[in-house]
């Protein structure tokens, strides 16, 4: 993992990089989210998508980041993991 971050780290000295890399970077963040929330309640994606209704492959495509999800969609995720859903606006000072 170490050549792999020292190759993000050269890249993002180039501006044009950064730039994308930042605008993908909320996209990044809600995959992780769904990943780590699945994961930390031990469960599958074929059981996250028996909880919720939500097709095992729309699951993955969620996780992989070929699919964008709405918000309904991350409110039956969440509530088929027994938890709720946040999202917050948070000034870019603080990030």
């Amino acid at each position: 993992m170490r050549k792999f971050d020292d190759f993000l780290a050269e890249q993002l000295q180039d501006e044009e990089f950064k730039k994308e890399y930042d605008n993908l970077q909320p996209e990044f963040d809600v995959i992780r989210a769904i990943v780590d929330a699945r994961v930390s309640q031990n469960l599958t994606q074929k059981e996250l998508a028996e909880r919720t209704g939500i097709n095992q492959a729309d699951i993955s495509k969620l996780e992989n980041g070929t699919r964008n999800p709405s918000i309904n969609l991350l409110k039956r995720l969440a509530d088929g993991m027994d938890m709720a859903l946040k999202i917050e606006f948070i000034p870019k000072q603080k990030i």
